[in-house]
C-alpha cells in the first residue's frame, strides 16, 4: 500500500532543478486557436464554448476535442501548426466527456443523464472524415474517460457516475455506483455487443460500495489502470477477462514550504498536514509504473504528481516542487492557497525520439511541466504556457508537437476564450518563461501582476517592478536583473508604513528618486476608499511622504487613475491618468505634473484614440521619460481576436507644459512609435491585455512587461522583453 509521504521543499526542489542542455530540442508554442472560431452556425459569436479533452488523428494533422458547454466535439485542422484552422463541429446530443482516437474514427464518450441520481451515457464512434455519428453504445451510466489499448483490439471507459455537491455536502457515498466498461474493437470499431462491466466496488476504504472511477490508461499488456479520485485509490483491471488484478490506496501527502493562506501576499513558508493525493488522471509508464496527477476533488489534492510501482509503491513524489516551478514563473493562484493550490489535473505521457516525456497540466497554474522520465526521479526540462485552465494534452511525436485544450471560456467577463494551444518541438531555446524569480532565505521569491516598471539609473540591466492590488496586503517593489535569460527577479522588499505593510495600496507606477529611493503612484478606487496618491519611499521601501491628489482634482475622480509615474530633468513628476475623468472631454485624459519640491500640482491633456466595439475604452498604462520626450503605453482593454491597440507613444518634453487644475487645459501632440500588438503575438498566444510596464535604459534599449493579474482568471502568462533602439541614446 502507498506509504504517506513528507517531502521538504528543498529535497522538492532538488529532485526538479536540472535545466534543458541549450543543444537538447524544446518545446515552444507556435499557435493558438480560439475554440469560437468553430461555433456553429446557429450559434451566437459570444455563446459559450470550451476545448476539455483532446485527441490527434493518426496523421497528426487535425486534433478533435470535446466542448461539454456546447454538447459537441469540434476538429482543428493543424496541417500548418503554426496556422491551425477551423475544422467544424460535430454535435453529439449531450455533453462530451473524453474523446480518443481509433483510424480515421473518434470514440466520443457522451453523458446524456439528466440527473446525477438516475446517470446514462453512450459511447459514439465517428467518422473524422465526414463528421458524422457511425454507431454508438448504451453504457449504462455517466462516462468520464475512455482509452483505446495500443493494439487497437479493445477500449475502457471510465463510468463514473458523479456525486452530487449539492447533496449531504458532496459527501460519498452517493448511489448509484460507477464502474468501468470494457469494449472489444473489431474492424475499427467498438463490438457493442461484446461491452462488460468491471464492478469496481470494495476497492477502496474510502466509500468503497460507491466507487466513482475518473480516469483510463491502458499499457501494452493490455493492462487498465482506473482512477478512483474520491475514493482516494487506483485500481488495475486484466483487459482480457475484465478481472480486478490489483488495487492500492494512492495515500496521502503531507507539503512543506507552500502558500496555504488566500491572503493577498505571496508566502511560501506555510505547511500543509497530510492529506489523501485523490488522483485524476493516469497514465502508465512501461508496464511497472504509472504517473498519477493528484488535483484532489473532494477532501484532498496534493499540488504534485506521483510515480507509483504497479504494486502501489512510491517510486517518486513530486510534492511542492512542481508547484514552485510554477511559482517561480509567475504563475501561483493565491486564490487557490487555502485550496488545492495550482491544481495538476492532466497528463500526457510520449515518446519523442528516445526520450519518454511526462506533461503535467496544472488546471489553476495555467502552465504544463514537461519532465524526462529517467527510470527513477524525473527531470524537470521547462515550464509551458498555456491559455487559461488546461484540461487535456495530447503529444504528437510524428510531427514533433504538442497542444493542449483549455477549458476556461471568460468571454462574457471580456477576458480570455477557450484556446487550443500548439507547441513544436526543435533545437532552440524556450522562448518562455521570459521572466522568472530566483530564491530568498530558501524560498522562490513570489510575484506577479507587475504594473510598473523603471531601469535602475546605477545600471541599465538593473529594473524595478511593482505589483499591484492583486497583492494588496503584501505592496511590493521587485529587483530584476535583466541581463539574465530569462530576466530573473533577484529581490523583493515590502512597501510599508511604520514598519508595517502599508494598506489600501494600488501601485500601478514606480519612478527612481535619485537619491537611492522611489516614488510610487497608487491607483484609487473612491468606491473601495482607496485614495488616489503618490508615494515617496526610501530604499529599504518604508514609505517617507505621502501625497494625496489635490481637492481640485478628485472633485471629478474615477476609478481609473494614476497609471505610471516618471521623473522629469527638471524635477518634476508625470503621472498618467488611465482613462478622462469626469471634467475630461470625450477620449482625452491627463497627464499631471507634480513639483516634489514647490508641491505645485499641474496637468495637460492626453489625446486618446477611440475604442473599438461595446464596451470598449482605451486608456494609459505607462509613463516613462528619456531624453526629450515622454513615451507611453496606450492600449485598449481589449484580449485575443479582440485586441486592436497596444502601442507606445511619446510627447516631447517641450510640449509638457501643466497648466493650473481646473483651467482649460493645453493637448499635447503624440507620435506613436511602437505598435506592440506583433510582439505580444511573438510567442504564440493569444494577445494579452494588460501592457503595463515601460522603462527605458539610456542605451535607448527599452523594457516591456505585462500584468498576469495574479492568475486569476487569467493565463498567469507574463510577457517581459527588450526593445533594442526604441529611442534615441540618452
Amino acid at each position: 500500500m502507498a506509504a504517506r509521504t513528507i517531502l521538504p521543499l528543498a529535497l522538492a526542489l532538488l529532485a526538479s532543478s536540472a535545466l534543458a542542455a541549450a543543444a537538447e530540442p524544446v518545446f515552444n508554442r507556435v499557435a493558438s486557436f480560439p475554440v469560437a472560431a468553430n461555433l456553429p452556425k446557429d450559434k451566437g459569436p459570444s455563446a459559450t464554448t470550451s476545448a476539455e479533452i483532446i485527441a490527434a488523428s493518426e496523421d497528426g494533422r487535425t486534433l478533435v476535442y470535446s466542448d461539454s458547454p456546447l454538447g459537441g466535439i469540434g476538429f482543428v485542422d493543424i496541417a500548418e501548426p503554426k496556422a491551425p484552422k477551423a475544422g467544424g463541429f460535430l454535435d453529439m446530443g449531450g455533453e462530451p466527456t473524453s474523446v480518443a482516437v481509433l483510424g480515421p474514427r473518434a470514440l466520443v464518450a457522451v453523458n446524456t443523464g439528466k440527473a446525477k441520481a438516475n446517470p446514462s451515457g453512450k459511447l459514439a464512434t465517428v467518422d473524422i472524415a465526414t463528421k458524422r455519428v457511425e454507431e454508438t453504445c448504451d453504457l449504462g451510466g455517466q462516462p468520464d474517460s475512455v482509452a483505446i489499448s495500443p493494439d487497437r483490439s479493445l477500449a475502457a471507459v471510465a463510468i463514473e457516475n458523479e456525486r452530487d455537491e449539492e447533496v449531504n455536502d458532496g459527501a460519498i457515498p452517493q448511489m448509484p455506483a460507477g464502474y468501468l466498461v470494457v469494449l472489444p474493437l473489431k474492424d475499427g470499431a467498438p463490438d457493442c455487443s461484446g461491452l462488460k462491466k468491471v464492478d469496481l466496488t470494495g476497492l477502496s476504504d474510502v466509500a468503497g460500495d460507491d466507487p466513482e472511477p475518473e480516469f483510463v490508461s491502458i499499457n501494452a499488456r493490455n493492462e487498465i489502470a482506473v482512477t478512483l479520485q474520491e475514493n482516494n485509490a487506483v485500481a488495475i483491471v486484466d483487459g482480457a477477462t475484465g478481472k480486478v488484478t490489483g488495487h492500492f490506496s494512492a495515500g496521502s501527502v503531507a507539503l512543506d514550504g507552500v502558500d496555504a493562506e488566500d491572503d493577498g501576499k505571496l508566502s511560501f513558508t506555510d505547511g500543509v498536514e497530510a492529506r489523501p493525493r485523490e488522483p485524476d488522471t493516469v497514465k502508465w509508464l512501461g508496464t511497472d509504473r504509472l504517473v498519477v496527477a493528484n488535483e484532489g476533488d473532494w477532501k484532498g489534492g496534493t499540488r504534485g504528481f506521483t510515480i507509483f510501482g504497479r504494486d502501489g509503491t512510491v517510486a517518486w513524489e513530486s510534492g511542492p516542487a512542481f508547484e514552485m516551478e510554477a511559482a517561480k514563473a509567475g504563475h501561483y493562484p493565491d486564490k487557490r492557497s487555502d485550496a488545492k493550490g495550482i491544481e495538476p489535473e492532466g497528463l500526457e505521457v510520449a515518446t519523442f525520439g528516445d526520450e519518454t516525456l511526462i506533461f503535467v497540466l496544472a488546471e489553476r497554474g495555467s502552465v504544463v511541466g514537461v519532465y524526462r522520465d529517467t527510470g527513477a526521479a524525473p527531470e524537470f526540462l521547462q515550464l509551458l504556457p498555456s491559455g487559461v485552465s488546461p484540461e487535456g494534452g495530447v503529444a504528437i511525436p510524428s510531427r514533433n508537437l504538442f497542444a493542449t485544450a483549455n477549458e476556461a471560456d471568460l468571454g462574457e467577463d471580456g477576458a480570455a476564450r477557450s484556446h487550443v494551444m500548439i507547441y513544436e518541438r526543435a533545437e532552440g531555446a524556450p522562448a518562455y518563461p521570459q521572466i522568472v524569480s530566483g530564491t530568498k532565505d530558501g524560498h522562490p521569491i513570489g510575484w506577479g501582476a507587475l504594473s510598473g516598471l523603471a531601469v535602475d539609473p546605477s545600471d541599465e540591466n538593473r529594473l524595478h517592478a511593482v505589483s499591484d492590488s492583486f497583492y494588496g496586503k503584501a505592496p511590493t517593489i521587485f529587483t530584476i536583473d535583466a541581463s539574465a535569460k530569462p530576466a530573473r527577479i533577484t529581490d523583493a522588499i515590502t512597501v510599508t508604513d511604520e514598519g508595517k505593510p502599508a494598506a489600501k495600496l494600488d501601485l500601478e507606477g514606480i519612478a527612481n528618486d535619485g537619491e537611492g529611493g522611489f516614488w510610487l503612484a497608487s491607483e484609487g478606487d473612491p468606491k473601495k476608499e482607496v485614495p488616489h496618491r503618490i508615494l515617496h519611499v526610501d530604499a529599504k521601501g518604508a514609505i517617507t511622504e505621502t501625497v494625496d491628489f489635490p481637492k481640485a482634482l478628485l472633485e471629478s475622480q474615477t476609478r481609473f487613475g494614476a497609471e505610471g509615474i516618471a521623473m522629469a530633468p527638471d524635477g518634476k513628476l508625470w503621472i498618467a491618468v488611465q482613462l478622462p475623468w469626469k471634467d475630461d472631454a470625450k477620449n482625452r485624459t491627463k497627464l499631471l505634473a507634480y513639483d516634489p519640491k514647490t508641491k505645485d500640482w499641474g496637468a495637460v491633456g492626453y489625446p486618446l484614440e477611440t475604442a473599438a466595439g461595446e464596451g470598449g475604452w482605451v486608456g494609459l498604462s505607462e509613463i516613462a521619460i528619456h531624453g526629450d520626450h515622454a513615451y507611453l503605453i496606450e492600449r485598449d482593454n481589449r484580449i485575443g481576436q479582440a485586441a486592436k491597440l497596444k502601442q507606445i507613444t511619446r510627447v516631447a518634453l517641450s510640449e509638457l507644459k501643466p497648466a493650473p487644475l481646473g483651467s482649460e487645459l493645453p493637448v499635447v501632440r503624440k507620435e506613436v512609435v511602437r505598435d506592440l500588438l506583433p510582439d505580444l503575438r511573438s510567442t504564440g498566444g493569444y494577445v494579452v491585455d494588460k501592457i503595463e510596464g515601460l522603462a527605458i535604459a539610456p542605451s535607448g534599449k527599452a523594457y516591456v512587461a505585462t500584468d498576469n493579474d495574479g492568475t486569476d482568471d487569467s493565463s498567469g502568462e507574463t510577457m517581459f522583453f527588450a526593445l533594442d533602439g526604441l529611442a534615441p541614446k540618452g
